[in-house]
């Protein structure tokens, strides 16, 4: 028989695992998680390149499947369950063009963020580097939510849980949400919705089963 268990192997600090983890959260759907230690090198160990090539975080496991990097779990999660993918056709391709961007743009965030928390030791020229285009990414997401709830059709995507889910740690590489209104505005309807957590919140640092709401 196929395991018909979502399992999620994930880290605590990682934006890449939040990303999943949230949408299954929003979603309300049980799953199983199963934490992966980056600070002490787990992700490089031959049990977990066995399931993840590049070492990288997350990995969903699902009906025999194993699905590896962030944005394309989403999009198998949408695929799969239904949940969060947008009304027309056109609409989802345009949620996975976020999702594309957002691997281009928004990492900058993330990037800007890793050094400012785990990588103090790097010359600041390298952070200045990345700074200006991780601005650039929250200004146009900015721009775009303008007159607007969500960035795809009328309703919570995989494009606003993709985006989202590296922005929420842009406060740690002192970049700011609150100063670009709109923006801030359509975080705080994500916090409203049903499920939502903060990542320190959701994320455990251990094995944990999820059974979601009924």
């Amino acid at each position: 028989m196929i395991d018909d268990r979502l399992v999620l192997h994930g880290s605590f600090t990682s934006s890449s695992s939040y990303k999943p983890m949230l949408f299954l959260a929003l979603a309300g759907l049980p799953f199983s998680f199963r934490t992966v230690n980056l600070k002490n090198g787990v992700q490089k160990e031959p049990a977990h390149l066995a399931l993840n090539r590049y070492g990288q975080v997350p990995v969903l496991r699902h009906r025999g499947l194993t699905i590896v990097m962030s944005n394309v779990v989403l999009d198998y999660l949408a695929r799969t369950t239904g949940h969060f993918e947008p009304k027309t056709e056109q609409q989802c391709w345009q949620a996975r063009e976020w999702l594309a961007w957002e691997n281009d743009a928004i990492t900058n965030v993330a990037r800007v963020r890793h050094f400012a928390r785990f990588r103090p030791d790097v010359p600041q020229d390298i952070v200045n580097f990345f700074r200006p285009q991780a601005e650039a990414a929250l200004d146009f997401a900015d721009k775009s939510l303008q007159g607007r709830e969500w960035l795809v059709g009328d309703a919570c995507s995989i494009a606003d849980i993709g985006c989202w889910g590296r922005m929420v740690f842009a406060h740690e590489g002192g970049l700011s949400i609150d100063q670009r209104p709109n923006l801030a505005a359509w975080r705080d309807r994500l916090r409203a919705m049903p499920g939502f957590a903060l990542p320190y919140d959701l994320i455990p640092k251990k094995d944990a089963e999820f059974e979601g709401r009924t």
